[in-house]
């Protein structure tokens, strides 16, 4: 059986080594691991990147590499790293011990906090004034360096450091150094938080997600002026254009109503395709090709039903529009991100009455043709094709045209959008 969760092992390669060999036995769960070994620090961030976004989580070989990868704003799941005080420290100080050049009393420790070292210290009865510690991620060299300093300035008889590269470049300048390495309690304890991590994350991603859209134009009363077979043509483009989008995203397309479709997905699937739900989902591509306006909720929950719940719950609250709210509801119920119903628009584009539009447009109409396209209604009101697009998209959010299906032509280019202007309104108004 394949395994369902991957795993990212970052960190020096005798440590990545010891990981993979442990792993399968020390996971709660079935996992597969990949290394992801460096020979310095440095190159944490840019291993996580080279894992890809097929890593359920990630598991660090100390609190430094972790700090790193995320100060770069490369980690997109979740992260752990291996402990390496308490025992570890302990473990490092009786190697001190034994060794005839150090004084455990008088060394330099990096990584760990000094909150760490004070209580390895008195676990062990041993004094720790003299002991100088440095919490702070930096380069290797600047790590190095502080070690140094202090053994020359004879304050320490040698160092404890948790980094290889450290340890490397202390032996070679003649300084005592003692490697703080994690135990197998430590590497299993991590293992075990980063396959729980990953599991919660596949289990948050791969959660139900109800997406409700509602088009406002044909939610109204039908109406002699508008007949039924001009909302019927703009249902079949709105539904061919959802299943359109739905299948970029494994998604499924349902028409509820006359007005409105549920799309069913998952929390990951809709999530990536709007910006991590920063956007309407589907609503730019439909205002985009046929001119339409729509409201959108977003649910999630344990089942299908608990995650319609919340998408209508989600869309009322868009509907309400007197303030900024949430269009998606979590599935406890909590509205995630405040969200415009549709993008604002951008400065100097304030909105001419529908009406005022519809009657010159009317007025300069021939033998009877309601329908146009931009160019036709741009040379019309005396102004650029772009211009008259957003005026007809502005008549449509007002009921007063219709989009038509794009004119599909042989010829390239963007096909020719139709809109059907409903003149018998103007004697309503």
């Amino acid at each position: 059986m394949t395994p369902d969760l991957t795993i990212g092992v970052v960190g020096p390669h005798d440590l990545v080594e010891r990981v993979m060999l442990m792993g399968h036995t020390a996971a709660p769960l079935p996992c597969r691991l990949v290394a992801a070994a460096y020979r310095d620090e440095q190159e944490a961030a840019d291993k996580v990147t080279r894992l890809g976004p097929g890593v359920d989580a990630c598991l660090f070989a100390s609190p430094v590499p972790y700090e790193l990868a995320r100060r770069s704003g490369v980690l997109t799941m979740p992260a752990t790293y291996v402990q390496l005080g308490g025992a570890a420290l302990v473990a490092a100080l009786a190697k001190a011990a034994i060794d005839e050049r150090i004084d455990p009393q008088r060394v330099s420790i990096d990584v760990l906090s000094r909150a760490d070292v004070e209580e390895a210290y008195a676990d062990l009865g041993l004094a720790s004034a003299e002991v100088h510690s440095r919490d702070e991620p930096g380069a290797t060299s600047t790590i190095v360096a502080y070690h140094e300093r202090l053994a020359r300035q004879g304050a320490t008889s040698g160092a404890l450091t948790c980094l290889p590269a450290v340890a490397e470049r202390l032996q070679a300048a003649s300084i005592p150094v003692i490697r703080v390495k994690p135990t197998s309690s430590a590497v299993r304890t991590a293992l075990h938080t980063a396959a729980l991590l990953g599991a919660h994350h596949r289990l948050e991603e791969s959660q139900l997600t109800v997406v409700i859209v509602e088009v406002p134009t044909l939610r109204e009363p039908v109406r002699r002026a508008a007949p039924r077979y001009w909302r019927d043509e703009l249902r079949l483009s709105l539904h061919r254009l959802l299943v359109q989008e739905a299948n970029r995203i494994n998604a499924t397309v349902w028409p509820i109503d006359d007005h409105s479709y549920l799309v069913t997905a998952t929390r990951g699937s809709v999530a990536s395709a709007t910006d991590g739900f920063r956007v309407l989902p589907f609503a730019g591509r439909i205002r985009d090709e046929l001119g339409l306006a729509v409201e959108v909720g977003v649910g999630m929950g344990r089942t299908t039903h608990d995650a319609e719940t919340h998408a209508r719950a989600a869309l009322a609250r868009s509907q309400a529009g007197k303030q900024p709210q949430g269009f998606v509801v979590d599935r406890e119920g909590r509205a995630l991100i405040p969200a415009p119903r549709m993008p604002p628009a951008g400065p100097g584009t304030a909105k001419p009455k529908g009406v005022e539009i519809l009657a010159r447009l009317a007025a300069k109409l021939e033998g009877g043709d309601t329908v146009v396209d931009a160019e036709s209604a741009g040379r019309m009101l005396g102004v650029t094709p772009r211009t008259a697009r957003r005026l007809l998209r502005t008549l449509v959010d007002e009921g007063l045209a219709w989009p038509l299906p794009p004119n599909r032509t042989p010829q390239p280019g963007r096909p020719r959008q139709l809109y059907r202007l409903i003149v018998e309104k103007l004697g309503t108004r």
